[in-house]
């Protein structure tokens, strides 16, 4: 069994979260520059073995596309030719930057520290992780 990994994709940076090879618990692993992001997966899927990979999909209120979906779809193109074997799913990503900022202050971090937006992006994928995990367990 491989690991799951999820993205938070961003036009600046990416937050990235990861499971254990059991795929029991879902722990942020970092926050890349998006220009780097094909660069650091093709690296990380050299030295891990990941068995799927989940997007968090931007969507509006109102279950429209957000104005970062044409270059999300763009990316996952690009994903998807890059690393034709490896399966990709989708997930809505509503609020999930709100519910890590939440996180941040019920973790007691200092307002310095909860404007660390790479941190923020780095718990949004936590959570998409963790929320695709609890819809697919059996």
């Amino acid at each position: 069994m491989g690991r799951l990994l999820a993205i938070d994709f961003g036009q600046k940076r990416t937050g990235i979260a990861v499971t254990d090879e059991l795929q029991i618990i879902a722990s942020g692993l970092t926050t890349v520059d998006t220009k780097e992001l094909m660069s650091f997966l093709k690296d990380y899927f050299q030295k891990e073995k990941v068995e799927k990979v989940v997007i968090g999909e931007p969507k509006r209120l109102n279950n429209e596309p957000s104005e970062v979906t044409p270059i999300l779809n763009a990316f996952i193109d690009t994903f998807k030719n890059t690393f034709p074997t490896m399966p990709v799913e989708r997930i809505d990503e509503r609020f999930t930057s709100k519910m890590a900022f939440q996180t941040m202050i019920d973790s007691g971090l200092k307002k310095k520290q909860r404007q660390n937006k790479a941190l923020i992006d780095e718990i949004a994928a936590t959570i998409i992780l963790q929320d695709y995990m609890g819809r697919n367990t059996f």
